[in-house]
């Protein structure tokens, strides 16, 4: 996975910030949820509008650092809670008027580079990639999971085409020692039958890893769901992704309640199920190349929104029999 990324201790760069304000339009005021704290990129500039309030939300705990900087600047028009994305319906939002709700689905360079989150390749000692409210790390998914269950993780969450040579090699190599992330990522070079110099030969496997370790599947879709819920009419509900796992996920999501596959000639009008977003545009928007220059791993972002139609709290998906599979293989991880 990509991320929104700081490229020096003194600067931040919100991915495609430049294209989300103009899309939420917060110069006319209004409550914001930003799903995706991090370092806060979003957040502050949305605060630079008068009239606005931030409600922001973050799974790592070390995110709330930065918030109570923003507590102190902005008092009360800026709440952090420390709570996964897909726990928004816990928040107390009648009084809340939610214009909009943003999504950054990338890592920020700092937790990246974090030794004790484990999130890289680059890493030493102990496997790890817990964000925050986990309930196990990768060091037990690489250690307790069976054959097939990792090789399923490999190949659906990373893409990885040689995941079952990985896998036998990552099986031989833990009857002898428990397996840390040097030695994962030295399995992984060895079942490489070609090299390619564009990434590293762990990236795919990394990435399968996070997500399965952080249930980004599910928590992507009862986030989508959720964050539908408690928008407004006419608010505004955006997503930056960074690989194609959750792009799949919002581009159905948004598309399946934009249109109405359902609708029959032989049903009257009267009970055919309502369209409940309006899709702006099909095509996802992309960095420009300037922003790709000045901040490389933006290349693999995509932005994608829609306007909720109508007021409703309740409303029927298809999309948990969409992503079943995908379901199907992080609930590996009840066992640990």
């Amino acid at each position: 996975m990509e991320a929104t990324i700081e490229l020096d201790a003194k600067k931040h760069y919100p991915v495609l910030l430049k294209e989300v304000i103009s899309i939420i339009s917060p110069q006319y005021g209004g409550t914001f949820i930003d799903c995706t704290f991090g370092q806060g990129g979003y957040t502050k500039k949305l605060l630079e509008f008068e009239n606005t309030k931030v409600i922001a939300l973050d799974r790592d705990i070390e995110s709330k650092t930065k918030a109570e900087k923003f507590l102190i600047e902005y008092q009360d028009r800026f709440i952090f809670k420390n709570l996964k994305f897909s726990q928004l319906n816990n928040l107390k939002l009648k009084n809340e008027n939610i214009k909009a709700i943003v999504f950054d689905l990338g890592y920020s360079y700092s937790q990246i580079k974090d030794p004790k989150k484990g999130l890289s390749f680059e890493s030493e000692g102990n496997l790890n990639m817990r964000m925050g409210l986990n309930s196990f790390s990768a060091d037990d998914v690489i250690n307790k999971l069976e054959e097939n269950e990792l090789e399923k993780i490999f190949k659906f969450f990373g893409e990885e085409k040689e995941s079952k040579k990985i896998v036998r090699y990552i099986i031989n190599e833990r009857l002898k020692k428990k397996i840390d992330t040097q030695t994962l990522v030295e399995l992984i070079e060895r079942s490489k039958r070609k090299k390619n110099f564009k990434i590293h030969s762990a990236t795919k496997v990394f990435q399968a890893l996070r997500i399965f370790v952080n249930k980004e599947i599910s928590e992507l879709i009862n986030g989508l769901i959720n964050a539908t819920k408690v928008l407004q009419k006419d608010g505004i509900l955006l997503v930056v992704t960074f690989h194609s796992l959750e792009d799949k996920i919002v581009k159905y999501f948004f598309k399946s309640l934009a249109e109405n596959k359902s609708i029959s000639r032989y049903v009257p009008k009267t009970e055919q199920p309502d369209i409940l977003f309006k899709l702006i545009q099909k095509k996802p928007i992309i960095p420009s190349k300037e922003e790709i220059r000045e901040n490389p791993p933006s290349r693999s972002a995509k932005l994608r929104y829609v306007l909720k139609k109508k007021d409703f709290y309740e409303f029927e998906t298809d999309i948990f029999e969409k992503f079943k599979n995908l379901l199907n293989i992080e609930s590996f991880g009840n066992k640990l």
